[in-house]
């Protein structure tokens, strides 16, 4: 680990400012970022630690929804009795990521922030466009077994880590930010990751120092929430697929719909035509097939992951009917 200075924010603006500066990062739960600088795939020269910022509240939103301050833990919110009634899905998603130890520091802000876990940018002997603009992408002729099929680029065809981000997104949350200068912005979590285009090391529309201060939720949604995640190993595993859902359904009929993918691309993966194509159906394979198609318009295996095709197809059909049954 390379040598840094390091200091403690006193408010959201100055912790901003001071992180706009070159070379310095924010630092919270330390759970990614100090893996990072350990291997010297990250090497800030100034840590700004934002853990006494008062961040850490659940409280109500003026929507009728939920505010969560970016210091809330993962465990925290996981357990939160609001949570838990209102938004199961996104304390089922933050229940399968990591272990209790790593829930317990890991912050909303920073689930957020995660960086990829591909094997080729944590190897700092191997080409990644993620890690070094243009020195190219090991992983699109290497080992890509854990890696994107949708919304991929000739630069990069890594995913996003995060299970939290991909209920996030199910649910259409809202991400608060403080500027360097001061300025505030909301932030929809639809636009806040991007795809990786000629860009893979630009990974969220966030500007130098911009830092997230929270993120609110709308009110709460009719339905069964459902969280699925396929992995290698029941702990402590990326997903290879994971499908966040809420269904409205009765007699076997859905009335509405939504769904978001983790483990398919570089950002949490949503399709709103194929929740569309589910509204006011009746639940069997061939409409539960007929959305996942929608979903895998454009999908690409790149040879050792080809199977996330068929498993995203199966994965969605038993998420759908759980949700369902359970309805």
């Amino acid at each position: 680990m390379k040598a840094f200075t390091y200091e403690r924010a006193d408010t959201p603006a100055t912790a901003a400012a001071a992180a706009a500066r070159p070379g310095a990062r924010m630092i919270a739960g330390g759970t990614n970022l100090l893996d990072l600088m350990k291997l010297q795939v990250e090497t800030p020269v100034h840590l700004v630690d934002i853990n006494r910022l008062g961040l850490d509240r659940i409280e109500p939103a003026e929507n009728g929804g939920l505010r969560i301050g970016a210091m809330v833990r993962n465990s925290d919110l996981a357990a939160d009795a609001r949570v838990r009634r209102d938004y199961a899905v996104l304390s089922r998603a933050l229940l399968a990521g990591a272990s209790g130890q790593l829930r317990n520091k890991a912050t909303t802000g920073g689930n957020l922030l995660q960086r990829t876990r591909c094997y080729y940018f944590y190897d700092t002997a191997r080409p990644c466009n993620k890690r070094q603009p243009g020195s190219g992408c090991s992983a699109l002729q290497g080992y890509n077994r854990i890696h994107a099929v949708l919304g991929a680029s000739d630069q990069c065809i890594a995913t996003h880590p995060s299970d939290m981000a991909v209920a996030m997104r199910l649910l259409d949350a809202q991400v608060e930010t403080v500027m360097p200068s001061g300025m505030r912005r909301v932030i929809p979590i639809a636009d806040f990751h991007r795809l990786p285009g000629n860009t893979p090391h630009v990974e969220t529309n966030l500007q130098p120092g911009e830092m997230i201060t929270g993120v609110t939720l709308p009110p709460p949604l009719p339905g069964r929430h459902v969280y699925r995640k396929v992995r290698d190993r029941a702990s402590y595993a990326f997903a290879l697929v994971s499908v966040a859902a809420i269904v409205d359904a009765s007699g076997g009929r859905i009335r509405s719909a939504r769904m978001a993918f983790g483990g398919l691309a570089h950002k949490p993966w949503r399709v709103e035509a194929a929740e569309t194509r589910l509204a006011g159906t009746v639940l069997d394979e061939a409409t539960v097939n007929a959305a996942a198609d929608t979903v895998l318009a454009g999908a690409r295996g790149f040879g050792h992951n080809d199977f996330k095709l068929p498993l995203l197809r199966r994965t969605l059909q038993a998420t759908i009917n759980e949700a369902a049954r359970a309805a």
